[in-house]
């Protein structure tokens, strides 16, 4: 069994993987403040049944990333493998500086070599990712405020919008501030990730596979008018491929 760990800024998600397949995702919040006992106590229920060959993290919050090594080594007695600097990965990056790509950024750019050879990833998560990667090489990345930011930006800077669930709405033009507020955001982010697949199309003067992952993607999806691929384990199906990589 391998059990990883996709650690962002609001979630920290764990999947357990047999014969190279997920078997089992879990979500917690993330937060540093607790201590690698207590992380461990909290996943203890989940994992004790299984005995664990490899341990791999992919982790934009160094604070977790340290706690998860100490949680590897002593409750799992595994050396972790920490997607960093000098793991190998199969993916070239052309960027300014390739020390700036987040480690769920590459895990989700490998998890594309195996849908297409040309691939623009739109990861649904705190923020809005666009990967565009072609022939084994992430080309470039757009970034955006995440469905969840922008919803709070609306009602924290508003003194009458009401905190509100987020839910498609069934028309777009709202009646009522709850779905006009439902509809700016749901249907407002579905027109941008269907506008910039058109631009990203005409700069890199290619066609591509669109795939869509991340927390919020189940939601906007049905809105889409963007063919696409979901796969909701992109991120660990990329560190499956990384961790054959680096056995």
């Amino acid at each position: 069994m391998i059990i990883m760990f996709d650690v962002g800024n609001t979630e920290l998600k764990m999947a357990l993987a047999k014969n190279n397949k997920i078997i089992h995702k879990y979500r917690f919040s993330t937060n540093p403040n607790l201590s690698d006992d207590e992380i461990y106590l909290n996943l203890y229920n989940l994992v004790k049944d299984y005995t664990f060959t490899h341990f791999v993290v992919a982790s934009v919050v160094p604070d977790i990333t340290y706690k998860l090594k100490a949680i590897a080594k002593k409750h799992f007695f595994l050396e972790p493998l920490i997607l960093e600097v000098g793991t190998k990965t199969g993916l070239k990056i052309n960027a300014d500086n390739p020390l700036e790509v987040g480690a769920d950024i590459v895990a989700c750019s490998v998890g594309s070599f195996q849908v297409a050879e040309k691939a623009l990833v739109v990861d649904l998560g705190t923020a809005i990712k666009y990967l565009y990667v072609a022939n084994n090489t992430l080309t470039g990345v757009v970034i955006s405020p995440g469905i969840e930011i922008s919803l709070d930006a609306l009602t924290s800077n508003t003194a009458l919008l009401p905190k509100i669930d987020l839910k498609v709405p069934k028309k777009i033009l709202g009646t009522n501030t709850v779905n006009c507020m439902q509809s700016g955001v749901v249907f407002g982010t579905a027109a941008q990730i269907d506008g910039l697949i058109e631009r990203i199309k005409l700069e890199v003067n290619s066609d591509f596979k669109v795939i869509i992952t991340g927390g919020l993607a189940e939601l906007i999806l049905p809105v889409l008018k963007t063919p696409t691929i979901y796969k909701p384990y992109l991120v660990f199906e990329g560190l499956l491929e990384i961790l054959a990589k680096n056995i």
